[in-house]
């Protein structure tokens, strides 16, 4: 399959040459065929683009590769923007549950039939991956790169709180934000036991929440078997999760909305834990080398948000960008994001060991147990919009100190929530009755 594979791509690799070698007649394909740009969501990601780019050189001197990596909202409103006017760039970068949008309207090129197939070889992604850059049974992008979370703690902050191993359960993460947390002479907390997601990018609020709501054993949409969906958490499990927020912001005072947060503020030790994906480690690396840290697997499992590229286009242009996306996935490329980036290769059979040897640190995402459970976002139209509006009513809530202690309030935020999200699912035609 890795010949078949190469074949397909030194045969368009040549299409263009020639047509960038062919003269006059071909002047106009040949300058527009001489740069194709990338768009990202993650600007972290411009170096290993940029490293993509470099390795083609020996095969493609000709080609210009122009990485354009902007933060991952403002990302998805270019693509909005340029994918409807034909604008946008011949490479782009998205995650599955986005990219549906688009592939309902066919504004991505179905792939060639050697990247389908090296696609499609079990060998080099699991079923959950090639269904990621599928559509209706279709190959259409090359997977890439996944979001997998786990837990960051400070050693240092643990070692100082008498904590000698990380939190195994959701009770315990309370109980360590409370020992964690420092305080003032009034006790108002200067650095925050855990740092939760209370504000900023409205879907990342509601896909963090999902994540610690699923360590309770509840999602926030879930699939039946006639392939419906419906949001059915206004139990138990969610009152649980939407407490343990409130309790640590409004009654033990582990973290507040004002508090910076997220791998910035545990970059500068201004939290002692917290919840975030792989690339953290990269970052840490970069802004914060003698950071003292560890990670650890969540209690029940992980949220998995897997990532591919996706072409547009035509003629040279098409495939130059289809000769870079098949680059991306070559070993020695996936390793290289890794142990500079950051983010995890969704492509099976890497060796890791000489990387985990160097960053331990990386073991919590790719060594695991039998049991540790993982689910993703819906590939469905209106997931962002449900999303959306549900990190709405999370910011809402999490700002109401009332509710921290009214059992009965939060059960009625979580229905109203709930009931939004099945509304926006039967609007669609996709609700499970």
């Amino acid at each position: 399959m890795k010949r078949v594979f190469e074949q397909g791509r030194s045969l368009r690799l040549n299409a263009i040459q020639l047509a960038l070698l062919g003269g006059a007649a071909l002047a106009a394909t040949s300058v527009s065929a001489q740069e194709i740009r990338v768009w990202s969501g993650y600007p972290e990601l411009a170096p290993f683009y940029e490293h993509v780019a470099e390795g083609l050189k020996a095969e493609f001197p000709d080609l210009t590769v122009r990485v354009e990596a902007i933060a991952l909202r403002e990302h998805e409103k270019r693509l909005a923007l340029g994918l409807t006017s034909g604008e946008a760039a011949e490479v782009i970068e998205l995650g599955t549950s986005t990219a549906t949008r688009y592939l309902e309207n066919e504004l991505f090129n179905k792939a060639p039939d050697d990247v389908a197939a090296f696609v499609n070889d079990t060998a080099n992604f699991n079923e959950f991956f090639r269904n990621s850059a599928s559509y209706d049974g279709t190959v259409y992008g090359v997977p890439l790169f996944r979001g997998q979370s786990a837990l960051y703690y400070n050693t240092e902050m643990f070692e100082a709180a008498g904590l000698t191993t990380p939190p195994t359960d959701m009770a315990d993460y309370t109980n360590y934000a409370e020992k964690l947390t420092q305080r003032d002479a009034n006790g108002a907390p200067t650095v925050s036991g855990w740092s939760l997601r209370l504000s900023g990018g409205g879907q990342g609020i509601a896909e963090k929440f999902w994540i610690n709501m699923f360590q309770y054993g509840e999602n926030l949409v879930e699939q039946n078997a006639d392939g419906l969906w419906k949001a059915d958490f206004a139990n138990e499990q969610g009152r649980a999760a939407l407490k343990q927020y409130l309790v640590n912001v409004h009654t033990l005072k582990t973290v507040t909305v004002e508090m910076p947060a997220d791998a910035e503020a545990f970059e500068r030790e201004q939290t002692a834990m917290f919840i975030r994906e792989s690339w953290v480690i990269g970052d840490i690396a970069a802004k914060a080398p003698d950071l003292p840290y560890a990670t650890a697997t969540l209690p029940r499992g992980s949220i998995v948000a897997p990532v591919s590229l996706w072409v547009t286009g035509e003629g040279e242009k098409e495939a130059a960008a289809w000769a870079f996306a098949e680059a991306t996935n070559q070993p020695e490329n996936l390793l290289w994001l890794l142990d500079n980036v950051g983010w995890l290769p969704n492509r099976a059979g890497l060796d890791y060991s000489a990387i985990l040897e160097a960053k331990p640190a990386l073991a919590a995402f790719v060594d695991y147990p039998d049991s540790y459970e993982f689910f993703s976002l819906p590939n469905i139209g209106p997931v962002e919009e449900i999303l959306t509006r549900t990190a709405a009513r999370l910011t809402e809530a999490f700002a109401n100190p009332a509710l921290a202690e009214d059992d009965a309030a939060i059960d009625a935020v979580l229905v109203a929530m709930q009931d939004e999200i099945n509304g926006l699912l039967d609007r669609e035609g996709l609700l499970a009755k």
